[in-house]
């Protein structure tokens, strides 16, 4: 715990004294932690959080930050909660594709899928700022089919703690036109997301060079109307 350090070795004393400059990455962590837990100190938890997510703390999220020994839900809302409101302060882009419109989602799709001779089904998984969280194939069909199931799509929305979702598949033939199947599959994604609170904002059907998106021809909107 930090009590057990000398004073002058403590993070806290050392900020109050030299400013947060000062301070390592684990220091500052260990300021937030607080407590470590038994036969491990704060400082050594915090080192511990810092090697689990190279990737940085403020791009690890809250699922992955909850699942560390010594973090927690608790703790690990609190870092998240930090870092959102020094982005908010500081005005700063964190680097995340932001995902506002049709054309940003096809520009997200791979070149190659768009061009496959088989149908592929991608979905991209968002925060409540229709930042990409995550992208993933969900699953590979034939030249004339594609496998849509809401547990697949939605599995890994649950994972990422996302808060919407898009989906996009391609059609080997390169007509856009969405089919009674894209259609069925797109209805039965949306009943999933209202059931889970992770809601579906759009459907494209892409070819390589266009696409169709069910959003901007109001099909997502007469699937909701009807009720089905």
């Amino acid at each position: 715990m930090l009590r057990e350090l000398h004073s002058v070795e403590r993070p806290r004393e050392r900020l109050a004294r030299l400013g947060p400059e000062a301070l390592s990455e684990a220091e500052l962590l260990a300021l937030l932690l607080r407590t470590g837990y038994k036969g491990r100190g704060v400082t050594q938890v915090a080192g511990d959080v810092l090697r689990a997510v190279p990737e940085g703390l403020d791009r690890a999220g809250y699922p992955s930050l909850a699942g560390l020994k010594g973090v927690g839900p608790s703790r690990a809302a609190a870092l998240v909660a930090a870092f959102e409101l020094g982005r908010r302060r500081r005005g700063v882009d964190d680097g995340r594709p932001v995902l506002d419109s049709a054309a940003r989602v096809f520009e997200r799709v791979p070149r190659e899928l768009r061009r496959s001779r088989k149908e592929h089904l991608l979905a991209f998984y968002l925060n409540a700022r229709n930042q990409l969280l995550h992208q993933e194939i969900i699953s590979i069909g034939t030249l004339s089919a594609s496998l849509v199931h809401p547990r697949e799509v939605f599995s890994p929305a649950i994972a990422q703690a996302a808060a919407a979702l898009v989906v996009a598949h391609n059609h080997p033939s390169g007509d856009c036109a969405p089919s009674r199947e894209d259609k069925d599959a797109t209805r039965r994604l949306l009943r999933a997301g209202e059931l889970l609170g992770i809601p579906l904002l759009d459907h494209l059907v892409v070819a390589p060079e266009r696409y169709f998106s069910f959003k901007e021809g109001g099909l997502l909107e007469g699937f909701q109307d009807a009720g089905s």
